[in-house]
């Protein structure tokens, strides 16, 4: 499948960083995989969100088979070109009346790519709307530089380190999504979400997506192919899981999110040098 973004739509995504809504699946199928998502939930004893942060998709095959949906990666490779490699992965959940919220950030201070061309999909598995807290975009934002995080640790805060960086909020735009829709963001763009205030659960999955060509600045690390061919070999390969939580593909995934919590540190140290 080619062809999902138009030539205005692609032209959006470049001029202002973002763009929504654009349909994935079925309102029936994200209930499918929603319900997937709380199974885990229920079963763990914990929220998606405790664990599920920068590799999610080696929990689960079925999150490696929603990341190369065909909607969805041909609605990146329109954007990136035809060699994607998944970078990560995060589940988000706020609960109904959720104090917790994302505050403003920039993907681009913590990933550490090079060039900076990473494409963030936010697939809708509930209705995310400016009641439930949808996605904050600052346009144009991406246009300019990787701005320097403020760590807060705050307790809402869904973020790992509770980044933030100061914006003026009136330039914001919401990107309301319905079940089975996703938005796509540059990883420069300026994004964040506030709380919860709705009667239901506000439940999503990012992918993070990159061409081929990117280069980590952190070191040898992985990703999974996606679509296209890897002609560069700057990553290893992910492990991908043979069945659901996989204690080999887990025990992987424990390691990169330990090391993208040390990563990140170092990452915003040379940023303030």
């Amino acid at each position: 499948m080619t062809g999902v973004l138009s030539p205005e739509q692609i032209a959006h995504f470049n001029s202002e960083g973002f763009l929504c809504p654009v349909r994935a699946i079925s309102a029936e199928e994200a209930r499918a995989y929603r319900n997937k998502i709380e199974d885990f939930e229920a079963s763990s004893g914990e929220e998606v969100n405790k664990r599920l942060k920068i590799k999610a998709h080696l929990a689960f095959p079925w999150l490696i088979e929603l990341a190369r949906h065909p909607r969805i990666v041909s609605a990146v490779q329109d954007i990136l070109g035809p060699d994607i490699l998944l970078f990560g992965s995060s589940a988000f959940a706020k609960n109904a009346r959720d104090p917790r919220f994302v505050s403003w950030h920039q993907d681009s201070a913590y990933y550490g790519l090079n060039p900076h061309q990473e494409v963030t999909v936010w697939l809708a598995l509930s209705h995310a709307s400016t009641e439930s807290g949808c996605m904050k975009v600052i346009p144009k934002s991406h246009l300019g530089p990787d701005l320097v995080h403020e760590e807060t640790f705050d307790a809402d805060n869904l973020l790992a380190r509770g980044q933030k960086v100061t914006v003026d909020e009136s330039l914001a735009v919401d990107m309301p999504l319905e079940p089975g829709e996703f938005s796509l963001h540059h990883e420069r763009t300026v994004h964040g979400s506030p709380a919860n205030m709705s009667d239901d659960r506000r439940i999503g999955i990012a992918f993070f997506y990159m061409p081929a060509h990117c280069r980590s600045m952190l070191g040898r690390r992985s990703a999974l192919l996606i679509a296209g061919e890897d002609r560069h070999g700057h990553w290893d390969r992910d492990p991908e899981p043979r069945f659901d939580l996989d204690p080999e593909s887990l025990a992987f995934m424990e390691e990169v999110w330990a090391s993208y919590r040390d990563d990140a540190t170092t990452v915003q140290a040379a940023r303030l040098a």
